[in-house]
């Protein structure tokens, strides 16, 4: 609305500029004299390209802008300083003075275009000041978290978040909200639950008052995704940004890591954020199955951390105080070995 009002006045002020201009009373140009309709209405349409070009073109962007200043100030400048550089050259032969016109043309034309195109083309390496006023970022507050459907439907991210640790804000792409509302509408029973519950911790997530999550919509901000897949799109939008991509999906964190973008994993983060357990400390375990190995009797903590009990068999169902043996760590997951307090030690 605000556009209209100002495209409006802009007319009106075009319209009443012109008809001063061209009216007898005013003496204007000899070539207007006898045309005064005609003059004013060519002025008019030429003033009112802008508005077109305005109107048919509405995704524009600061930096760009501020990128074509640079680029024509500089190229210019430099242009200046290529022909002041080569006048002596002229000076010195008579003949070669009859092509200093086009020479100085050329090298301004091209100069001022080789500049400007490459700024615009490393515009998102500068920061660009028009002038002295800095033109911030849309979004406000440290690098945002750009959630995948992973994230959503794993659901530790609203745990996370309660903690009240992550001040950042996060953002929930339009064509992830549009994954995990095809997954929720899916024939199969477990795809269809996975999605319901992404759109609640979504839910969950913008109750908080705490948090800022809000949905982007990629479609208005001049960002083309067409042909890529949903990952190569989260990577795209997390360089656009300057954001750091939230999922679980370990294909998703090689992709994003190959290509520069930071990656935060809540496996990663729910594994550093495990009791750290050493040989020697004392483990509080309740033994629910049979082991392997002879004796052996199996619990599991509270994050899912497997422990194998050494003479335990005879414990299944109790809840006993042990004491850690040992800790393997590998990719799969952690496992710590442990014995009950009092058991009688290996030789």
């Amino acid at each position: 609305m605000f556009l209209i009002v100002l495209r409006a006045i802009y007319f009106l002020i075009c319209t009443s500029a012109i008809a001063a201009f061209v009216h007898p009373s005013n003496r204007p140009p000899e070539i207007v004299e006898g045309h005064e309709i005609v003059a004013f209405l060519v002025i008019l349409l030429i003033t009112q390209v802008g508005t077109l070009v305005d109107v048919f073109i509405p995704r524009k962007r600061v930096e760009v802008i501020s990128a074509v200043y640079f680029g024509l100030l500089i190229g210019v400048l430099l242009s200046y300083l290529m022909v002041q550089a080569i006048s002596p050259v002229f000076a010195s032969m008579k003949s070669m003075e009859v092509y200093r016109g086009g020479v100085v043309l050329v090298l301004t034309l091209m100069i001022t275009y080789f500049s400007t195109s490459l700024l615009i083309q490393t515009r998102d390496d500068f920061r660009f000041v028009i002038p002295y006023v800095e033109f911030a970022r849309e979004l406000k507050g440290g690098r945002p978290l750009i959630l995948d459907s992973s994230a959503l439907i794993d659901g530790r991210i609203a745990d996370v978040v309660e903690t009240k640790i992550l001040d950042s804000r996060m953002i929930v792409p339009d064509f992830v909200l549009k994954e995990v509302q095809d997954i929720a509408d899916s024939q199969d029973k477990n795809r269809r639950m996975r999605g319901r519950r992404g759109l609640e911790v979504l839910a969950k997530l913008q109750q908080m008052p705490h948090a800022e999550v809000s949905v982007y919509d990629t479609k208005k901000k001049d960002l083309i995704f067409s042909g890529l897949t949903v990952d190569q799109r989260l990577v795209e939008l997390g360089k656009d940004l300057n954001g750091r991509v939230v999922t679980s999906d370990f294909n998703l964190n090689r992709v994003a890591a190959v290509q520069g973008v930071e990656v935060v994993n809540l496996n990663d983060v729910a594994s550093s954020l495990r009791p750290r357990y050493l040989p020697g400390d004392s483990l509080k375990v309740r033994v629910i199955r049979e082991g392997e190995g002879q004796g052996q009797g199996v619990g599991y903590l509270d994050d899912g951390t497997m422990v194998v009990c050494e003479q335990s068999r005879d414990l299944i169902g109790k809840e006993i105080e042990t004491t850690v043996t040992s800790v393997l760590q590998s990719s799969t997951g952690r496992m710590i070995f442990a014995r009950p307090n009092g058991a009688p030690v290996r030789a």
